[in-house]
């Protein structure tokens, strides 16, 4: 039996045919499945007003097409596809453009894990990362796996120091760990530079032990410089001072003990006194600094470790006297002093020698845990006036002074 074929343009025809692909086998039943199909809400979009999402429902699955995305067919985009529909009474075939679907099986819950995955991996890191792992050499590789690995190590030692804070503040509270902040801030800046401290000590004169500050072995390094310090005439005092000498110094030699050891031993400490004040005096120094005035190279060689920081200057190495630098000599300055003066030293005089303010003296021997008094003391440039002095003491038990309360508060603006 003859039939013919009526063809109707695109225009004309009010929907498309659609051709659905399973992606998992053939429909046996398809009149049991049941089938519809969503068309995007934006007609006026051209991206999006051909957008058609098809769905088709049966007893034990779900499955969706649709012809945009990853999971459509690639082939719709480039070629055009047409069907012809039969109609068996008149025996006559429309032909209709057609849009094929492939339909994929929905799992529950599968889209929302997908869609997470989607979320974690729109990051730039995460995208770079996908590369090396894909496309990446061995050496990227490598380093992908090593920062992984420290991200996880830096999560675990994150979770455990949370645990551990939590800890504490249910133990102790939350005053207690902002009273014991405070008491740490206040001793940061200047524990640093100070000498070791015994605060367990039954003596004062073990608190900054005398060993500490100088070894035995730098001790007798001194011996030479410390005859000469010893053989000074009232003379050769007198040349010092109008050079300009250490005041503190020159108050020490000037009242050197009779008794051959006490004498011998304060000769080599003002010796010393002398060296550290100069070397905080000086930008930079070389290893050749006062080998000419006699000092040992283990004096040398202890004070440029101790006080002095390497830097580098036009492809050379300089050791360099720092601002903290210059507070670490003051403290051991004023830590020998009080081994020379019975445990009292002057401060006023040491800041005038070391070239630093009252202020920043005054706040290392509070950081030390010195008792603080002032005395007076006959001007040498003027007979018959007074000046006064700041001295610092070393007492059983040490001082602690609350740093915050003695702060200056700004005055406000009216």
């Amino acid at each position: 039996m003859a039939s013919t074929c009526a063809w109707k343009p695109c225009g004309q025809t009010k929907q498309d045919a659609f051709i659905v692909k399973f992606s998992n086998g053939h429909v046996k039943k398809a009149e049991q499945l049941k089938i519809g199909a969503f068309k995007h809400t934006d007609a006026v979009n051209p991206r999006k007003k051909n957008r058609r999402i098809v769905v088709a429902e049966s007893d034990r699955l779900s499955y969706v097409g649709n012809n945009f995305g990853s999971a459509s067919l690639q082939c719709n985009n480039m070629c055009r596809y047409f069907v012809g529909v039969l109609d068996k009474r008149t025996m006559k075939m429309k032909v209709h453009n057609a849009q094929l679907f492939n339909m994929q099986p929905v799992i529950p819950g599968e889209a929302e894990a997908a869609n997470e995955n989607t979320t974690q991996a729109e990051t730039y890191r995460d995208k770079v990362d996908a590369l090396i792992e894909a496309f990446g050499t061995t050496k990227q590789k490598r380093a992908l796996s090593s920062r992984r690995l420290n991200e996880v190590g830096n999560d675990t030692l994150q979770k455990a120091v949370a645990r551990a804070a939590n800890n504490i503040i249910d133990q102790k509270g939350v005053e207690a760990l902002h009273n014991a902040v405070a008491e740490t801030e206040a001793q940061t800046d200047t524990a640093k530079f100070l000498p070791f401290c015994n605060t367990e000590a039954d003596k004062p004169e073990d608190v900054y032990s005398f060993d500490e500050l100088l070894s035995p072995v730098e001790f007798e390094a001194l011996n030479d410089v410390g005859v000469k310090m010893a053989e000074l005439t009232p003379e050769d005092l007198q040349k010092m001072k109008d050079e300009g000498s250490p005041q503190t110094v020159l108050k020490h030699l000037e009242f050197l003990p009779k008794e051959a050891a006490a004498r011998e031993r304060l000769s080599r400490c003002a010796w010393y006194l002398s060296f550290l004040i100069k070397v905080s005096l000086q930008k930079r120094l070389s290893r050749k600094f006062c080998v000419e005035n006699g000092c040992p190279r283990i004096i040398i060689n202890k004070v440029l470790k101790n006080f002095t920081v390497e830097s580098f200057h036009d492809g050379n190495l300089r050791s360099t006297v720092s601002t903290s630098m210059r507070m670490k000599l003051a403290s051991h300055c004023l830590a020998l002093l009080l081994h020379m003066g019975d445990q009292t030293a002057n401060l006023t005089l040491l800041h005038r020698d070391l070239g630093i303010s009252d202020i920043k003296m005054l706040e290392l021997a509070k950081a030390m845990g010195l008792t603080l008094s002032r005395t007076s003391a006959c001007s040498t440039e003027e007979v018959g006036t007074q000046d006064e002095h700041r001295m610092a003491s070393l007492v059983l038990p040490l001082v602690c002074y609350d740093r915050h309360n003695e702060r200056r508060k700004r005055k406000r603006m009216k």
